[in-house]
């Protein structure tokens, strides 16, 4: 039986209001300790290792300095607050990290007072931090918001968006930029740490004011000049010119994990009565443990792991996940068109877009998280002739709606989108579940929607998208290891709009299960069932939501009692618009029953996927009770069911 890190300190801290007890003096010794905590945790459960290991010196600092919860502390993103959740009561718990019923792997509002902001995509700090602080201001309330925002994640216009709008906030607004990877910042040694002190000093803001006092009595344009002389003067030495620009008033860069430095700073803007203030703090990924700061990538996020060690647990083996099967057929057929082109935004691991740039590198393009962005470069490079792939998270892509609609659905342009983590995701939970892109894409006219069983299917579909030049095409597939399926060597192009029996005849039988994308698995199980039963059933891959494969429904439907529909995504789906159709077309009123299975409207929180899938009614036992509830409701099934 393993014991945890001795932590005899931080098992003095539960809560901030404890943390703001200690003296600074025993600041490092607790980071060391919070540190050793996460990485036995996180060696536990799983999850994200690096991120949070980098700001564990800044989390410690802020939660001294600040007084939170009153001062709304924002994670962007909030994959790297599990050293945030230790020290705000919920240490006791924190090994349950994404598991089912367990704490989450990102800030939550229903977990804790001290998570104001629930967070799992990039970007969205500045803007609630912002929000926060308007509200305090109008409301007379006491309070900061410090909005904590990686480089990263500044890669996305929202965050511009956000500080071009947060003069307003005057001092209530601290956003704190840390810089871990894209190496913006100038050399963070002693000097620059004495800069970002001095120049958030109370004497030198004092002075800084007197001298803006004395300046607005010149002409204006002395006075401007006399302003522009401060703004560049700093810039010049300490970088930051872009963000005084914006109306922040820019410290740094300073080392984000010498407690030393980050205390008085922080101190010194809190207390300041300067406007927005940007603070620019440098960290590490994977500070503190030795295979997290030599491999950053690769221990972003870990399964369980051998905190001795650091190795992680490694799978079993089995098929290929989908996102190598996408990126090697692409890599593949981009040997003979040189037309073709990926782009992914901050995510190449997460969609092979990685094995695509390794074999062509010049065609690939990580534009950053920035998916309104990439969306409207590919229609930039489908109008010039070329056949360009963006390959995006279900759940990120609904980032870039109005550029899908707008950009390349309006002007019909062949876009292709390779959509990963389609459906349910685990322990990511509903903030990364690809639950709404069926419904979203599929009401958009000119949009071909398709979405495979297996690898097998999913290969085909990428080579049927890569010769598809008629209009904005997409294929959604699922996080995770395929079924086994053998891909073929020579890939095919499937026919636009037509779904295929796997199972079973069209020309008649008890019930058609007609299936979309990867519950074509739990189909069959359910085929058997119902089978046993006497119930002969059909089974359709529909393959396609958008164009609707009409006459193989039609023809399913008018030589089948019941039909069933069963997709994995939200309602609006296939199951919509087969039962629009067969309104459509007088089907109902010959007396078919449809069914329609899809995800239950809710957000379904982290769990083991099977239990996710099991909550939403998706597996082959919810279809056996469809199909007989279905039948005991008709008359001509009612022996069949009884059996």
């Amino acid at each position: 039986m393993t014991t945890g890190p001795d932590t005899p300190l931080l098992d003095t801290v539960d809560t901030p209001t404890d943390l703001r007890q200690l003296k600074p003096g025993q600041l490092r010794q607790l980071s060391d300790e919070l540190r050793a905590e996460m990485i036995d945790t996180v060696g536990a459960t799983g999850g994200h290792l690096g991120s949070g290991l980098g700001v564990v010196e800044l989390t410690v600092a802020i939660h001294y300095v600040f007084n939170t919860p009153e001062d709304r502390l924002i994670w962007d993103v909030g994959h790297q607050a599990y050293p945030h959740k230790i020290i705000t009561g919920r240490r006791d718990r924190i090994r349950t990290l994404r598991q089912g019923g367990g704490l989450s792997g990102f800030t939550k509002r229903s977990e804790s007072e001290y998570d104001p902001f629930g967070a799992a995509h990039s970007s969205t700090s500045i803007s609630a931090g912002l929000g926060f602080a308007i509200a305090n201001k109008l409301n007379g309330t006491p309070g900061k918001a410090i909005a904590v925002i990686g480089d990263g994640a500044m890669s996305a216009g929202m965050a511009y968006e956000a500080m071009n709008n947060a003069e307003q906030a005057g001092n209530r607004l601290i956003v704190i930029l840390n810089d871990n990877d894209m190496s913006i910042a100038p050399p963070v040694g002693g000097l620059s740490g004495y800069l970002a002190r001095l120049v958030s000093s109370g004497k030198f803001l004092g002075l800084r004011e007197l001298a803006k006092r004395f300046a607005r009595k010149l002409p204006k344009p002395l006075h401007m000049a006399a302003k522009k002389t401060d703004e560049y003067a700093r810039g010049m030495a300490m970088g930051g010119t872009l963000f005084e620009e914006l109306g922040f008033y820019y410290v740094g860069p300073i080392d984000g994990h010498d407690l030393d430095q980050l205390v008085p700073v922080l101190e010194n803007v809190r207390d300041a009565a300067e406007g927005p203030c940007l603070i620019h703090v440098v960290t590490q990924k994977g500070k503190g443990y030795a295979p997290a700061e030599e491999s950053a990538d690769k221990y972003h996020g870990v399964a369980k792991f051998d905190v001795i060690t650091g190795e992680q647990k490694k799978s079993s083996g089995g098929p290929p996940a989908y996102q190598n099967v996408f990126g090697e057929t692409l890599a593949k057929l981009a040997e003979s068109d040189p037309r073709i082109c990926a782009i992914t935004a901050a995510m190449p691991s997460g969609t092979g877009v990685d094995k695509f740039a390794k074999a062509h590198p010049a065609r690939s393009f990580d534009v950053g998280i920035a998916e309104q962005h990439a969306v409207t470069f590919a229609a930039g490079l489908a109008a010039q002739g070329m056949r360009p792939f963006a390959a995006i998270y279900s759940t990120f892509l609904q980032r870039a709606f109005d550029q899908i609609v707008h950009d390349v659905a309006i002007q019909n342009l062949p876009v292709r989108f390779a959509i990963d983590r389609a459906g349910l995701v685990g322990a990511d939970g509903a903030t990364h579940a690809g639950s709404f892109d069926i419904t979203y894409l599929s009401t958009l006219p000119n949009m071909v929607v398709m979405a495979p069983s297996d690898e097998a299917e999913l290969a085909l579909m990428t080579y049927t998208a890569a010769e598809y030049d008629d209009g904005p095409i997409a294929f959604r597939y699922p996080r995770g290891a395929g079924t086994g399926a053998e891909i073929p060597e020579t890939l095919e192009k499937l026919e636009i709009g037509k779904g295929r029996i796997v199972r079973g005849d069209a020309k008649g039988g008890k019930v058609a299960i007609l299936s979309l994308g990867a519950r074509l698995a739990e189909a069959e199980k359910a085929a058997d069932t119902l089978e046993a039963k006497g119930l002969a059933t059909t089974i359709a891959d529909m393959r396609f939501v958008k164009p609707l494969d009409s006459a193989l429904i039609r023809k399913l439907a008018t030589t089948h009692d019941v039909v069933v529909t069963i997709e994995e995504g939200s309602i609006g789906g296939l199951g919509a618009h087969v039962l629009t159709l067969a309104s459509d077309e007088g089907l109902v009123d010959a007396g078919l029953k449809i069914r329609t299975m899809r995800l239950p409207d809710i957000f379904q929180d982290q769990d083991a996927p099977e239990k996710q899938y099991d909550e939403a009614g998706l597996n082959a036992p919810h279809i056996v009770e469809t199909v007989l509830s279905a039948l005991r409701h008709n008359s001509a099934g009612v022996e069949e069911a009884r059996a």
